[in-house]
């Protein structure tokens, strides 16, 4: 029979998928000897079962009986004993970090009689009772599912004006007994009295807050598997509401923010934990504590320096003081901001804590995007409002909202948002994901607005006092009587904490100014350098861009490009351009056809000619003519009406292109006349083409053209084209190598045949996944995608990030047979998959030799390559 109880002395912080990321780092924590209270922990695996089955598995019940006697045996009490309690906490804890997203019970153990002993051991009625309500709001809300606006609003009520500390104990006693009343008028039962049954509730209401739906979208947003189910920390309760010389506080080992290192954090006295979170009483800083109790405050750094030296990265720390003496309640690898996580990373090789290797793979393709995104100009001025904390960075403005219902209905419509809470909790998370930014009154660096926000990468300003917000009224009023209503734009920063009135300008970031070639000289850009150069010389793939215009290849050549993975013909088509193709089409003659291409000729060869010359020498992949050729005509509709109103008067022209936009209309023209079938259908079309590389490659000395046929799906349609473009560039005296996309199924399930006469395949994955799918990527998105997505039918959308066991299995199919028939295929991606991190890992693995992308997520792909060849490394030594 499966364990599902383990001691915090039995497990480590390498047992995170068994006993989640806290009972691990707990139990690590106990076993290098740092005061941890004492406990045990129910593992994901008995959670799984619960879920699956609908009850708890066979041999729990035992094992937590066993377990619970061992801790009453070492704390020399009883649960929920009447003169002298053993009161715990009930905690849930993931394989990875989901901050406030899943529940939490304290003080389990207090009824009627133990709420006596507590006070009397305790020698503080004011405590016992404090603790008491706590219990019951907390088990009302989580457990049984009672709106806890009840419980505040009756608290409330009682406090008037005062201050949750003005309370003393006569008062917190009437509270306790109002909110019994407020359990018994929801539920028609009394609150229960017996410790176990108090325990049990909240271990299944901490296991079925898994699949709560604030849980549900932040696995979504940060893809973790729904499948991992969370496990559950049985804790000894330690008190920081026991007075003065008590308190709770979290701290981080470096600045999350920066990197910097220091002293950071927040600390609140006569609280428990959820008061600091929160936010709903504001912190004093972490420096503080060393005023406050001097032994404690060197004791928790010296704890601190242990932790970051054991984990050898920047810790996340809760820790609670209980009559002075320090108890440590977490710890884990904390989330930071992508400034910090490059920063951090340089400093502890240069640290000696880890290697260059190690630092390339602790940092991702995302986060270097987030310092690329533009930051405000300068400030501005007479328009600050206020100014807050810096919680998380990065420049955002949009309309001011007052509630996270808002912020969705609002982004829905394409319309930026910024959040503005007094402080935000977990039921805000689907307002932070739709907002661009989150602004809050109350909380500090460690509230739930900016540890969320930073693990998103979604700028946050926490803690901005001078704000009084009235969510009621939608607005707030900041200093000199300024008031900003719903709908009004306001700007926040959350690199300085500054708070703007309506809409700042914005200017590019350093690193985004690094990748233009531009010196900048500070911490985070010698970091990203450092981290750059060695992912360059680790990775194996290759790094390109899809780039159409000479402007575009310098530009991709400037953020590290090693050539164009894809060049589309069909964009210098468009504009003034246009005309010449409708004379191709309305060519009835092969006459009159040979001359609309003969007038395209010298302009495709002057296109080819400026993107070469960019190139310098680097490979330049060009895709010929693509799309079905009515995209170049007018709409049929307009057409129609222009020619209609003009009747006897309608220009010719216009009634001849109104009969070809009809003859070539197309049910589905994804699947229709465009690609290879160009090529063969429209005579000349494609040796057009092919004679203006072969002269603009004549002119460009050292130039490397690699010519790509789409949308071929028969090893005889790539031939047929091949033999002609041979031809061409063979009197040209030009050498070329000849492609093509693997963009349709059928084209991937006969690789090894159409490696006979392909040079080279390029996965273009945007039509692949659609035709793989049966997905129209046009429609299908905004249709039902999001239902998907909450059904679990995928976890991302396949069109952001490539499907492995679907898509992913045809490349592997294409890329094994076709190399199995040319040895020395060269093997690349050009769909927008090329600059997904998850994608491009996915790229190294089955072999490719090159991902290519749009020009501004050249650097994100570059570290990813990097990041996989270690990352692989890695796993074959392990």
């Amino acid at each position: 029979m499966p364990k599902y109880v383990y001691d915090f002395t039995e497990g480590n912080k390498d047992l995170k998928d068994l006993l989640g990321g806290k009972g691990a780092n707990l139990a690590e924590m106990t076993n290098i000897g740092l005061p941890v209270p004492p406990g045990f922990t129910i593992t994901a695996e008995a959670c799984r079962h619960y879920l699956g089955h609908g009850g708890m598995p066979d041999g729990l019940e035992g094992e937590i009986a066993e377990h619970l006697a061992a801790l009453e045996a070492r704390m020399g009490k009883r649960l929920g004993q009447a003169d002298d309690p053993l009161l715990v906490s009930v905690r849930s804890g993931a394989k990875f970090s989901m901050p406030g997203m899943m529940e939490t019970v304290l003080n389990i153990g207090l009824n009627d009689d133990s709420v006596l002993g507590l006070a009397k051991q305790s020698g503080n009625d004011r405590f016992a009772w404090d603790s008491y309500r706590r219990l019951i709001q907390m088990f009302g809300k989580t457990v049984l599912g009672i709106d806890g606006e009840l419980f505040e609003d009756a608290m409330d009520e009682l406090k008037g004006e005062r201050d949750d500390t003005d309370l003393d104990a006569a008062d917190l006693q009437r509270l306790v007994e109002t909110f019994k009343g407020i359990v018994g008028e929801r539920t028609g039962r009394d609150f229960p009295a017996d410790p176990r049954e108090q325990m049990d509730l909240s271990v299944r209401a901490v296991f079925d807050s898994w699949n709560a739906p604030r849980a549900i979208l932040y696995r979504r947003q940060e893809r973790i598997p729904a499948d991992l189910g969370t496990a559950v920390n049985i804790v000894a309760m330690v008190f920081g509401n026991m007075g003065p010389d008590s308190g709770t506080g979290v701290a981080f080992t470096r600045d999350p923010g920066s990197g910097r290192q220091g002293v950071y954090g927040d600390y609140l006295r006569n609280a428990q934990g959820e008061d600091v979170v929160a936010g709903i009483r504001n912190t004093v800083p972490l420096q503080e504590l060393e005023t406050i109790n001097p032994g404690a405050y060197r004791e928790l750094l010296d704890i601190m320096a242990t932790l970051e030296r054991h984990y050898r990265d920047l810790c996340d720390i809760e820790f609670t003081i209980e009559r002075g003496k320090l108890w440590m309640l977490q710890t884990r690898v904390g989330k930071r901001t992508a400034a910090a996580a490059f920063c951090i990373a340089t400093q502890l090789v240069d640290e000696g804590l880890i290697d260059m290797d190690e630092a390339v793979t602790r940092v991702t393709g995302e986060q270097l995007a987030q310092l690329m995104f533009p930051r405000f100009a300068a400030t501005a001025g007479d328009r600050r409002l206020t100014t807050g904390m810096n919680a998380s960075p990065g420049a955002a403005a949009g309309r001011a909202v007052f509630s996270s219902e808002r912020a969705v209905e609002l982004a829905g419509r394409g319309e930026a948002v910024i959040l503005v809470r007094r402080e935000t909790n977990p039921d805000d998370l689907a307002g932070m994901i739709a907002a661009h930014g989150v602004l809050t009154s109350r909380g500090g660096k460690t509230s739930h607005a900016a540890v969320v926000a930073r693990g998103m990468g979604k700028t946050c300003v926490c803690g901005a006092e001078e704000l009084e917000v009235d969510p009621h009224a939608r607005r707030f009023t900041a200093p000199g009587g300024v008031v900003v209503d719903e709908g009004d734009v306001i700007s926040i920063d959350g690199g300085s904490g500054a708070v703007y009135l309506g809409e700042v300008p914005v200017t590019a970031s350093p690193v985004a100014k690094y990748f233009e070639g531009e010196a900048a000289e500070d911490e985070l850009v010698r970091a990203v350098d450092r981290i750059m150069t060695h992912a360059d010389s680790a990775r194996r793939l290759a790094v390109r861009a899809n780039a159409d215009t000479p402007e575009d290849a310098a530009r991709a050549r400037r953020y590290g490009a090693q050539g164009i993975g894809l060049c589309r013909t069909e964009h210098m088509f468009l504009g003034e351009r246009r005309r010449l193709v409708e004379d191709l089409i309305l060519a009835t003659t092969p006459e009159a056809r040979q001359a609309a291409l003969d007038a395209l000729e010298p302009l495709q060869t002057g296109d080819f000619t400026g993107i070469f010359t960019a190139m310098h020498g680097l490979p330049v992949t060009i895709r010929l003519i693509d799309p079905p050729l009515h995209e170049f005509l007018p709409d049929l509709v307009d057409l129609a009406v222009k020619v209609a109103l003009a009747g006897d008067r309608a220009d010719d022209r216009d009634r001849r292109l109104l009969d070809a936009v009809k003859r070539l209309h197309e049910q589905n023209p994804m699947l229709g006349l465009r690609g290879v079938r160009l090529g063969l259908t429209i005579p000349g079309l494609f040796a057009m083409q092919v004679r203006a590389i072969a002269t603009a490659a004549r002119q460009v000395g050292g130039t490397r053209a690699e010519i790509m046929i789409p949308l071929v799906g028969a090893v005889q349609e790539l031939e047929i084209v091949k033999e002609e473009a041979d031809r061409i560039l063979a009197e040209a005296g030009v050498e070329a190598a000849i492609g093509t996309m693997i963009e349709v199924p059928r084209a991937a399930l006969t690789a090894g045949q159409i490696a006979e006469a392909a040079e080279f395949f390029s996965f273009g994955t945007n039509d692949l996944t659609q035709m793989a799918w049966g997905f129209s990527r046009d429609d299908v998105e905004s249709a039902f995608f999001g239902t998907y997505l909450d059904l679990g039918v995928f976890g991302v959308s396949p069109f952001e990030s490539i499907d492995r066991e679907g898509v992913g299995r045809l490349m592997r199919i294409a890329v094994e047979e076709g190399r199995r028939t040319r040895p020395d295929l060269k093997l690349g991606i050009c769909g927008e998959h090329g600059g997904d991190p998850d994608s491009v890992h996915f790229c190294h693995e089955i072999g490719l030799d090159y991902v290519s992308c749009s020009p501004f997520r050249i650097p994100v792909a570059r570290l990813e390559a990097g990041r996989a060849a270690l990352t692989c490394a890695q796993s074959d030594t392990r």
